[in-house]
C-alpha cells in the first residue's frame, strides 16, 4: 500500500471560518440557473478567490478568510454576499438561502465542467447528479489532530440540535417530503458521508484515508463529507450538517454556537475530562427526529435519556457555552440561538407560504428578497 503523509496544519487559537452555499435563481421564474461563471465575472477581482464554484454551476459558495470572531465573519460575509447580489441583480438573477430548491429538478442542472467533479459524476452517477443541494460548513481552528479527532467524536451527540436549528428543506422537485431536512438525507446517499466512523486518534484518521484511496473508494481525501471532520490543511474541525440557513442572521448564530462548542470541547480534553459514552444510535435517532421535524423535534437528552424539546436543548447548550461566549465575543449571535429554536424554523416558512399562496415560485420570490443583505449594512 502507498501510503501518503498527511499532515494537520495544526491552529493554536480558536479561528473561525464559514463556508456557505447559496443558490442562483433566474429572477423571473424563480428557478435555478446555472451561472455561477456569470456572477463571477462581476464579482470585484479581489473578491473572486472568496467565491468557489460546487458540482452545480447553480451553487455560489462564498467562504471567509480567517477569523479570530463571528463578528469577524459577519464583516466578511456581508462584503462578500453584497458583491454578489450586485452581479446577481445585474443579471436579473437573485440567491436562494435554503438547503434545497423548492422546485427546479435536479436533471436540468449543468455540472461544473472540471477534472475532479466529473470524475465524481462518472464514479457516484446519479447519487452525484441530484446533489442540487446547499449547505453550511463552520472551521474551527484546533491545535493537533489528535484533538481534532477526539471533538468529532464528542461533539457527535450535538449535531442533530444544529441541524434542527438550521433546517430548511422541506421541498423536493416541487414536493412537500414531509421533512425539514430533505438535504440531509440526500447527503446521507453518498457512501461517504453522514455521521462519521468512530476513531480513536490522528494516526487511525490518516491510515483509513490512506487505505480508503488505496484501495479506489475515494479519489482524494476531499471526498469524505461526514457531518462532521478533521481537516487536514487548515488545522480544524469542520462541522458540515447544517442545511442552509434561511438568513445571514441565524447562520452567524449557528456559527457562534459551533465555535464555542468546539473551544469547550477543546478545553474538556485539555483538562483531561472524560468522554461521556453516546451511543451511535441514539446520534442516528435524534439525527432522524431533526431532519423530520426540525425546530420541533423531541430529541433524547444524552445524558439523561430524557425526552426534551430542541427548545430545551438549545436553552441548556446555551446556558453551558454562555462563559465561552464572553470569551470569543459572540454572546450576542450565541443568544439568537435560543430564539431560532423556539419559532418556526425556516422550514416551516417555506411550507407557511406555500400554503397561504399555492405557489412555490412565490416561496422563493418573497424569501428571496427577504434574506438580501442590504449594502447600507455592509459597512
Amino acid at each position: 500500500m502507498n501510503m501518503a503523509k498527511i499532515e494537520f496544519n495544526a491552529n493554536d487559537r480558536p479561528t473561525l471560518g464559514v463556508e456557505i452555499e447559496l443558490g442562483i435563481v433566474d429572477g423571473r421564474t424563480m428557478a435555478l440557473t446555472s451561472a455561477f461563471d456569470q456572477v463571477a465575472e462581476l464579482v470585484p477581482e479581489k473578491l473572486t478567490e472568496s467565491l468557489k464554484p460546487e458540482l452545480m454551476q447553480c451553487v455560489v459558495e462564498i467562504i471567509t478568510g480567517v477569523c479570530e470572531t463571528v463578528d469577524d465573519a459577519e464583516k466578511d460575509l456581508r462584503e462578500k454576499i453584497v458583491a454578489v447580489e450586485a452581479a446577481t441583480d445585474q443579471l436579473g438573477m437573485g440567491l436562494w438561502w435554503g438547503a434545497t430548491h423548492p422546485f427546479s429538478p435536479w436533471q436540468e442542472q449543468m455540472v461544473t465542467d472540471t477534472e475532479r467533479y466529473l470524475d465524481l459524476v462518472q464514479l457516484l452517477q446519479e447519487l452525484a447528479r441530484r446533489l442540487v443541494t446547499f449547505g453550511l460548513h463552520i472551521h474551527v481552528g484546533v491545535d493537533s489532530g489528535d484533538k481534532a479527532v477526539m471533538i468529532c467524536d464528542r461533539i457527535l451527540r450535538h449535531l442533530p440540535t444544529l441541524l434542527a436549528l438550521s433546517s430548511s428543506s422541506p421541498f423536493w422537485e416541487g414536493r412537500q417530503t414531509g421533512l425539514q431536512s430533505y438535504r440531509s438525507k440526500i447527503m446521507e446517499g453518498l457512501p461517504t458521508a453522514g455521521l462519521p466512523t468512530l476513531m480513536r486518534n490522528w494516526s487511525e484518521y490518516v491510515w483509513l484515508v490512506n487505505h480508503m484511496v488505496d484501495t479506489g473508494f475515494i479519489n482524494t481525501i476531499r471526498e469524505i463529507w461526514w457531518d462532521v471532520r478533521p481537516h487536514h490543511s487548515f488545522g480544524t474541525v469542520e462541522v458540515r450538517v447544517c442545511d442552509m440557513p434561511g438568513s445571514l442572521e441565524d447562520t452567524l448564530a449557528i456559527a457562534a454556537l459551533v465555535q464555542c462548542l468546539v473551544k469547550t470541547l477543546s478545553d474538556e480534553i485539555d483538562n483531561g475530562t472524560y468522554q461521556h459514552d453516546c451511543h451511535p444510535m441514539m446520534v442516528r435517532q435524534n439525527k432522524w427526529r431533526a431532519a423530520r421535524y426540525g425546530t420541533a423535534a423531541q430529541l433524547v437528552d444524552s445524558f439523561t435519556y430524557q425526552v426534551v424539546t430542541v427548545e430545551q436543548s438549545v436553552n441548556k447548550l446555551v446556558d453551558h457555552l454562555t462563559p465561552m461566549a464572553k470569551q470569543l465575543a459572540c454572546e450576542h449571535h450565541l443568544e439568537r440561538c435560543r430564539q431560532i429554536a423556539s419559532e418556526p424554523s425556516c422550514a416551516d416558512r417555506q411550507l407557511s407560504i406555500q400554503a397561504e399562496t399555492g405557489s412555490a415560485e412565490e416561496v422563493v420570490r418573497r424569501l428571496t428578497e427577504l434574506s438580501r443583505v442590504s449594502p447600507k449594512n455592509a459597512d
